[in-house]
């Protein structure tokens, strides 16, 4: 008897999981990707003998990873291996502080004690806070699908649900971290991690100041390689299990046949399938694969996440002043965030990250050399000027970095490559370039993004960053397993 038939649409880090597991239960499996490469936000760019992780560039979880490789009898280590950072970002503020943001919380706690007028004690309560919240929502909210009865009707559900008021779903993130911080520099520090799902921190709930603990209470990891490192493993693994990989090439349509998905339509030819699993952003999946099916409007009209205005700066020079993560703060966060979501612009005093992984990775630069991905959030693409935003994006964050640095910078940019909203969505097919598919700007968040099944058509499910339980790379692979761990043959 021969396996059932499935396909995977897209190769990002969420489609390349799923396709391994799929693979791992019986199936036969195909992975039809548009661009020529695998990893999707996961890429890289050469430039002028410069390597440059395209995407994500702060690596948690990596069990989730390391997961997919034991469930294949395999050892890990053969196939990727990553280092833990023992700082994980360094911080500089206009006024001259530089905070670094040591992975031992008492190392860190004591640091911000020392520069700042917060206190130790104000740290490490924010942090313990941060591990309950993760204690209590991660096996509902991350682990398992919120639209099925069974995850309710755990006991262990049942008990975090009774726990509800400590993960402090009420206040805004920025109002707590307000009560939490004596200094407003502390604040803004916290803030930032909104950021991490692409939200705003004057809106988003409080619940997402779960993120810190993900990197102090769980590590932050480098992959030796770059980011990339991780798609190619992946791709590797698939490859070995026998998955198939079809690459450049372009999924038309979904096939659909009474209450179930019969295949997809790769050009003009129909190919049958038994199970398809979507790993393009959820609004182009109904919009182009699906158009004749009725779409779940109230989910896709869900307001984007933010997207990013990227600058990758092949720099002729080293600076010792940073490090491999680096985030340089507005002075006025309030106003940056209101420019971001109000008026759908970029502020002229972004708040900019520039991380630079020839400071560990000294391969991806010449010698005597860095390469730097110099990131600024930026609303989705709803048809602004980028070309005149970029240019003063590029003005602005020049002059930033020149004044807190106290040296220039652009006379050493010896080559340059630009991603914006416009070329991540035409990339990576991200409805209106949001690099994590719906905003968490209320507290309901969560349970508005779509499924990781369809519930009224068989044989179709959802993966990546636009679905249950959200973007960034561990949460995509999370999607994974969620969306195929109650497949049977």
């Amino acid at each position: 008897m021969n396996p059932p038939r499935s396909v995977v649409i897209g190769a990002g880090v969420a489609g390349l999981a799923a396709a391994i597991r799929l693979r791992l239960k019986g199936y036969d499996v195909t992975v039809i990707e548009a661009n020529d490469y695998v990893g999707g936000k996961l890429a890289e760019i050469d430039l002028d003998g410069y390597r440059f992780d395209a995407g994500p560039s702060l690596f948690t979880m990596p069990s989730l990873v390391d997961e997919l490789f034991e469930l294949a009898g395999k050892n890990p280590a053969d196939y990727f291996r990553y280092r833990q950072l023992g700082l994980i970002c360094r911080y500089f503020y206009e006024d001259g502080l530089v905070l670094n943001a040591w992975s031992d919380p008492e190392r860190f706690a004591e640091e911000v004690e020392e520069k700042t007028d917060a206190s130790k004690t104000q740290v490490l309560k924010l942090l313990r806070k941060s591990k309950r919240i993760y204690d209590i929502t991660a096996h509902v909210f991350l682990f398992r699908s919120l639209h099925r009865m069974k995850t309710y009707l755990r006991w262990q559900t049942v008990k975090s649900l009774l726990r509800f008021p400590q993960i402090d779903p009420l206040r805004t993130m920025h109002r707590a971290n307000q009560q939490a911080f004596s200094d407003p520099r502390l604040v803004q520090l916290f803030d930032r991690y909104a950021t991490y799902n692409g939200s705003n921190p004057y809106e988003s709930p409080a619940t997402l100041s779960v993120i810190p603990h993900l990197e102090f209470g769980q590590g932050a990891y480098l992959p030796e390689g770059g980011l990339v490192a991780i798609p190619k493993a992946l791709h590797r693994l698939g490859e070995e299990l026998g998955v198939k990989y079809r690459l450049g090439t372009q999924v038309s349509r979904i096939e659909v046949e009474g209450d179930a998905v019969t295949g997809v339509v790769v050009g003009s030819q129909r190919q049958p399938f038994e199970l398809v699993v979507s790993n393009m952003d959820v609004v182009p999946t109904y919009r182009k694969l699906l158009p004749k099916l009725p779409a779940p409007e109230r989910t896709l009209s869900q307001p984007r996440s933010s997207s990013a205005l990227i600058f990758y700066w092949a720099i002729s020079r080293t600076f010792s002043q940073i490090h491999l993560h680096n985030i340089f703060f507005s002075q006025d966060y309030q106003a940056e965030f209101e420019h971001l979501w109000d008026q759908k612009t970029v502020y002229h005093d972004p708040t900019v990250y520039v991380f630079v992984s020839s400071k560990a990775l000294p391969e991806d630069a010449p010698e005597g050399c860095e390469n730097w991905f110099v990131m600024i959030n930026v609303p989705a693409n709803e048809g602004q000027d980028w070309d005149r935003i970029i240019e003063e994006a590029r003005s602005n964050i020049w002059a930033k970095l020149s004044r807190i640095l106290g040296e220039p910078v652009a006379p050493h940019i010896a080559a340059e490559d630009i991603l914006d909203p416009r070329s991540i969505e035409a990339r990576t097919s991200s409805y209106q370039g949001a690099l994590y598919g719906s905003s968490s700007n209320n507290r309901f968040a969560a349970f508005l993004r779509h499924p990781n099944f369809h519930s009224k058509l068989k044989g179709l499910y959802f993966v990546g960053g636009s679905v249950h339980p959200g973007g960034g790379i561990p949460l995509s692979l999370l999607s994974a397993k969620i969306a195929t761990e109650n497949l049977s043959l």
